[in-house]
């Protein structure tokens, strides 16, 4: 049955994908290097900022890494102000509080970022835990965010739900043992679905504790969608 949830954060919890690839492509323009909308969603698939850096820059210093990053996440904190709830998320959140259920945020962002969005919004003291990139060597579609974040809820795997919005999420999900919903904003229910997503919704608008709670049941219907 279910007995936590797991969320990752951009996309999912805050609806921060436009400004987060702005962001990059501004940061990555001043270090001379353009790229295409193709090249840059790279960044929407659940990779780390040291990978992000490093699939765009090549072989960089772990100082670089370090540097770069906080140059990044300066551009970004410069407009973080812009960013807003995913519709329906409040909600979803206060449907889990109201039912007893601990949540925690598994992301691959940094730190510093994620938990200063997470006060802006006044969520941090909501979740059980906050684990991050910085606090993993391998991120998704590796599940050590995931399974970290369990044993921080001390809950199964089996018994989480795991709420995502990329490829490499939902692997990472399925491989820990979980179930995921997967929120496919902007055109991507098709590439979640592949992926494995147990449910599939544009936000957390169309769905509700109800539903994700048939996804545990003993013989669950079909995958919604």
């Amino acid at each position: 049955m279910l007995a936590g949830v797991i969320f990752d954060f951009d996309g999912v919890i805050v609806d921060s994908h436009p400004l987060h690839l702005q962001t990059w492509r501004d940061f990555l323009l001043s270090q001379g290097k353009a790229v295409s909308d193709a090249e840059l969603s790279f960044v929407q698939e659940g990779a780390k900022r040291e990978e992000i850096l490093r699939h765009f820059l090549g072989d960089i210093t772990p100082e670089q890494v370090r540097g770069y990053g906080d140059e990044k996440d300066k551009l970004f904190q410069a407009c973080a102000h812009e960013t807003k709830l995913v519709r329906g998320f409040a909600e979803f959140l206060t449907q889990l509080d109201a039912d007893g259920l601990p949540s925690a945020v598994a992301t691959s962002g940094s730190r510093r970022r994620v938990e200063q969005a997470l006060d802006m919004f006044n969520l941090r003291p909501r979740f059980r835990a906050v684990v991050t990139g910085d606090d993993v060597v391998q991120g998704k579609p590796h599940p050590a965010l995931f399974l970290m974040a369990a044993q921080t809820l001390q809950v199964d795997p089996s018994c989480i739900l795991v709420c995502e919005d990329a490829v490499a999420g939902v692997i990472a999900a399925k491989t820990a043992g979980m179930m995921c919903l997967a929120i496919a904003a902007r055109g991507r229910v098709s590439l979640l679905k592949e992926a494995g997503a147990d449910l599939v919704v544009e936000d957390f608008a169309q769905t509700n504790l109800a539903d994700v709670r048939r996804l545990f049941s003993p013989s669950p219907s079909q995958t919604l969608s």
